[in-house]
Order: structure tokens, then C-alpha cells, then sequence
């Protein structure tokens, strides 16, 4: 005969929830995009499963209850394709413009590799995402923001996935932008 599990109320402490809290405010307004962004790295598990495990481990910073998340380590795409490389991102006139250098004839990339594209505005809890961007020889991408953006801080983020959506890139950080 068995012995009954004891009762736990709440395995989880206030500090684990915290954090996880945080992590769910970052990703789920990109959902979708982690979809694709993620897909490979998803054994066992969803590919936002994915991308929270490891934004949990990487990305959040601090002590409870001072949590942050540290933008820069956040990965929206995650692979062994070959990243960007001499990317910039520049807003005016309600529009980002993401470059990168083509840097096709490096390993695994192809000239149509498609660019995944995540800009986050962390402030209002909206994301604008594409997963089928520029090729990765057209160097250049142009993104409309919403109307409503104009004055905050946007974060941006720049990944690549082949063309046929086998390989996929780790996202770079393109860094804070403020919107004008």
C-alpha cells in the first residue's frame, strides 16, 4: 500500500511567480512570432514554453522583489543559422528602419534567408513582429509603427530564418529606440 503525496499549498514561492510574471508580460505580446522564431528548440515542449525557459534563465535579473528583465539577452529567434551582422536600427517618421550587412556567402546563409523582425514596446505591452521579412541580401527593412508610439522607447530585435523555414538564426539586439 502507498502513502499519500503530502499536501503543498503552493510549491511555488512569491519570488518564482515574480519572475515568471515578468517573463509573461515580455513574451506574450509576441506569441505568434515565437511560433516560428523558436520552433527548433522546442522538444518536448511548445515553442513559447521554449523561449520563457529561457528567458527565465538568461534574461531576468535582479532579487526578489527587485526582478528586471535585461533586454539584451532576450533571444526572439534561436538557431544555428547565421546571424545578422553591422545592424543598425533607425526611427523617423513613425517608421523603424532595421539594416544588416548581406552576409550570405558566410556558413549556413543564403541570400534569401527572411529577415524575423520584433519591435516591443515594453511600456505599452504591444509588440510588432514579422516573420517573413526582407531578404537577407536586400539589406534593408522598413517597419510602421503605430501612431501611438510616437515619444516611447521601443526595443528591437533582428533574427533570420531560411527560406524554406528549415534553419532559423539567433536574434540580435538592435537596442533601445525612441519613437519621433
Amino acid at each position: 500500500m502507498r502513502s499519500l503525496p503530502q499536501k503543498v499549498k503552493n510549491p511555488r514561492t512569491q519570488g518564482q511567480r515574480s519572475k515568471f510574471a515578468l517573463t509573461l508580460a515580455l513574451l506574450k505580446p509576441m506569441t505568434a512570432f515565437l511560433r516560428t522564431g523558436w520552433k527548433l528548440y522546442a522538444h518536448r515542449q511548445s515553442p513559447f514554453n521554449a523561449a520563457t525557459s529561457y528567458t527565465l534563465a538568461n534574461a531576468i535579473t535582479g532579487t526578489y522583489p527587485d526582478y528586471s528583465v535585461d533586454v539584451s539577452k532576450v533571444l526572439v529567434s534561436r538557431g544555428a543559422l547565421i546571424p545578422a551582422t553591422n545592424e543598425t536600427a533607425n526611427a523617423t517618421g513613425g517608421n523603424l528602419t532595421i539594416s544588416w550587412d548581406n552576409n550570405s556567402s558566410a556558413g549556413s546563409a543564403k541570400a534569401t534567408d527572411k529577415a524575423l523582425i520584433v519591435v516591443l514596446n515594453l511600456e505599452k505591452g504591444e509588440a510588432i513582429t514579422n516573420d517573413a521579412g526582407a531578404e537577407r541580401n536586400t539589406e534593408t527593412q522598413s517597419v510602421v509603427l503605430p501612431a501611438d508610439w510616437l515619444g516611447d522607447e521601443v526595443q528591437a530585435y533582428l533574427g533570420f530564418v531560411s527560406d524554406d523555414g528549415k534553419e532559423v538564426a539567433n536574434s540580435v539586439y538592435l537596442g533601445v529606440i525612441q519613437i519621433a
